[in-house]
């Protein structure tokens, strides 16, 4: 800083503008250069100069805190000087009270020092009850670490040693009241008996169900009840759920040992994640994780999902965990789209193995110039025929990287593509009617037909269909990796329990899970279901008024239609049957009569199965419509079962029935 001489025009602020010499000193005062200047600026205020200061203080560099991550550790040095203790006598909270301690210690009225006193020939008596007394009125007291080992034992011999119906009382006591009752508890004697019993069933707990000891888990009626999740209110729903199906069973005629068995069954709540079988030969697998050169430095061992790694990094395990497969119409918009998507999760080597379905044009006599999607697979036919699959299936990926997002692919871009790519190759050979790479062309559509899936485009990882709104190509490539970290776990527990080996095929054991099925038929898997309550009991033992049924409730109806009704079996000794199917339906149309002949097949070759039968006609009843039906029901009247089942067989096959409607009576048919 120096002092500086401001001319009169000129301004600075906060000083006023004057017809005198101006000085200002811009300095820290008590410097040294504050110190040169002064006697200069002493002099000029002499002269009339108006003499101003600007402090400034030089800000020095405040140093800045670090904070680190991590936690404190205080150093609590005790003293270890030796001290000389006579240990020949042992003092603890069981000891008898010296009396010189005793003298003036009153306890609850009692004083103690003048009872010793009076009475020396009770010390040992009058110390036990002092300690009582102490004992009584400290009860939160600290304990010794040898009076806490048995605790547990001891408070499960208090709640045995009590009456059957006061065991649950002093049980709720001593676990909501434990700190005040833990010191009684120590004067609790356990028998060895039971302390090996309890031994027993923590280790087998422990082997069976993952049961530590000291760890608590409620289970009704052997269902595990999750108490993290549930609440009072739920599980009295549970209970309630519990007891109906008891008294369902109970009505059933079900009682002692073998209703305990019945409530032992496994029961799997329904699930909705049916997935289907993925080993099928229609399917053109782009990459296989296990085979292919691009994934050789990946680890192969089933092991490696044991692995501590981040939450939510994908392992690069070199088996097929992880499969996607899409069902595919060339001729779509949304496949543009999705085929890209295939080739970023390639190129990005993410452990998935990817697969295409084809669905295209069945037509015999069609050629791949005028329907694109016959011309696509006689491409794709003919590179897998000359290279091989997998450079079939990454054609597919050149292919459409030609087509632009929203609009589809065209037979002049595929003719372009091969004239392109092999223009040696003759085109009609191979897209012409008389193509001879047009074989399995039909194959993706009937395994498309067969699974029963919903419309395209549509994806099965690993088996489970993906759902409509799932499809959308902005969004599936984060489904399909939130599908990846969340299937981890499972393979993670498989490997983990030794379900999943070394030597086992991941696909295989994909495969072979309860949840997959041969076709996806929302008939059977679908989660809406409707029961019939089978546990009623009619009111009357014979129903002969239409009328009166018809005003009866769902559960009674049931009822009296299972007290009447007549089953075909595929034996003639009457015993239980483990499966009971109803067939309702009009018999007197095609349809109702195929479901029954099915029906009829399926109890000839499944034992333990029965089969009965509702007439539903869609008329008014009459003699007329319910010919067939009669028959049918006069065989099971009066023969045995097997004969009444093939009377019913040889009866609902379609030439008989014509006969029947033809006016040709029953014992004219021939059928004996």
């Amino acid at each position: 800083p120096k002092p500086y001489l401001y001319k009169n025009d000129h301004t600075y602020p906060g000083v006023n503008k004057t017809d005198v010499p101006v000085v200002i000193l811009y300095a820290e005062i008590g410097t040294k250069k504050f110190n040169s200047f002064h006697k200069v600026l002493s002099e000029k205020a002499e002269e009339g100069a108006l003499v101003y200061v600007l402090r400034h203080f030089v800000a020095k560099p405040k140093p800045q805190r670090v904070f680190l991550s991590g936690y404190g550790v205080e150093l609590a040095i005790k003293s270890t000087e030796y001290k000389a203790v006579d240990d020949t006598e042992v003092k603890d909270s069981k000891t008898v009270i010296n009396a010189a301690e005793d003298n003036n210690d009153e306890v609850q009225g009692f004083f103690f020092g003048t009872l010793k006193k009076t009475h020396p020939e009770l010390q040992e008596q009058l110390g036990e009850l002092q300690k009582h007394l102490l004992e009584s009125t400290n009860d939160m007291a600290p304990l010794k670490v040898w009076e806490m080992q048995d605790l547990s034992f001891q408070a499960a011999a208090r709640i045995m040693s009590v009456p059957k119906f006061e065991a649950l009382k002093v049980m709720r006591d001593l676990s909501q009241n434990f700190p005040s009752r833990a010191r009684s508890l120590t004067r609790v004697a356990v028998k060895q008996e039971m302390r090996k019993e309890i031994e027993k069933n923590q280790k087998h707990l422990g082997e069976t169900m993952g049961i530590q000891p000291g760890d608590g888990e409620l289970f009704i009626n052997g269902l595990h009840i999750d108490l993290d999740i549930h609440n009072p209110f739920s599980i009295l729903d549970i209970l309630r759920g519990e007891a109906k199906v008891l008294e369902g069973l109970q009505n059933l005629g079900i009682k002692g040992e073998h209703q305990g068995k019945l409530l032992r069954l496994p029961v799997n709540a329904v699930d909705d994640s049916y997935a289907l079988d993925i080993r099928h030969p229609a399917i053109m697998w782009m990459n296989d994780i296990e085979n292919d050169q691009m994934y050789r430095s990946w680890p192969a061992s089933v092991q490696e999902l044991l692995r501590a790694t981040f939450p939510g990094v994908i392992r690069q395990i070199r088996r097929n965990f992880f499969n996607l497969v899409l069902f595919l119409d060339p001729m779509q918009e949304e496949t543009v789209e999705l085929v890209k998507l295939a080739e970023l999760f390639y190129k990005h080597k993410i452990p998935l193995r990817i697969g295409f379905v084809f669905v295209v044009n069945t037509k015999d006599e069609i050629d791949g110039f005028s329907d694109a999607g016959v011309g696509f697979y006689r491409l794709l036919n003919y590179i897998a025929d000359e290279y091989d699959l997998s450079q079939a299936v990454m054609s597919i990926v050149s292919l459409y990287s030609k087509v632009d997002v929203g609009e589809t692919l065209s037979a002049e871009t595929i003719s372009a593509y091969l004239k392109r790519k092999y223009p040696k190759t003759n085109q009609e050979r191979i897209l012409g009617a008389d193509s001879e790479y047009d074989y399995k062309r039909k194959d993706g559509a009937l395994f498309y037909r067969k699974s029963g899936l919903g419309s395209l485009p549509l994806a099965l990882f690993n088996g489970v269909p993906l759902n409509p709104d799932e499809m959308d190509p902005e969004d599936l490539e984060t489904i399909i990796l939130q599908r990846i970290v969340d299937t981890t776990a499972g393979f993670q527990r498989a490997v983990f329990m030794g379900q999943l080996t070394e030597g086992s095929d991941v696909v295989d054991y994909l495969m072979e899970q309860a949840n997959v099925v041969p076709r996806m038929n929302q008939l059977i898997l679908g989660t809406d279901r409707k029961y019939l309550d089978l546990t009623g009991k009619p009111v009357a033992d014979d129903w002969e008024d239409t009328n009166m049924f018809s005003y009866l409730d769902s559960k009674d109806k049931t009822a009296v239609i299972a007290k009447r009704m007549k089953y075909f079996t595929n034996r003639d000794a009457d015993g239980m049957a483990a499966v009971t199917m109803w067939v309702a339906a009009d018999f007197e149309k095609v349809s109702g009569r195929k479901l029954l002949l099915n029906a009829l097949k399926h109890v000839k070759s499944s034992p333990g199965l029965r089969l009965g039968m509702i007439d539903n006609p869609s008329g008014k009843l009459s003699e007329d419509n319910t010919v067939l039906y009669r028959a049918v029901w006069a065989s099971l009247l009066t023969q045995k079962n097997k004969a009444a089942a093939e009377f019913a067989q040889k009866l609902l096959k379609e030439e008989s029935s014509q006969l029947l409607q033809q006016g040709t009576k029953i014992k004219d048919l021939g059928i004996e």
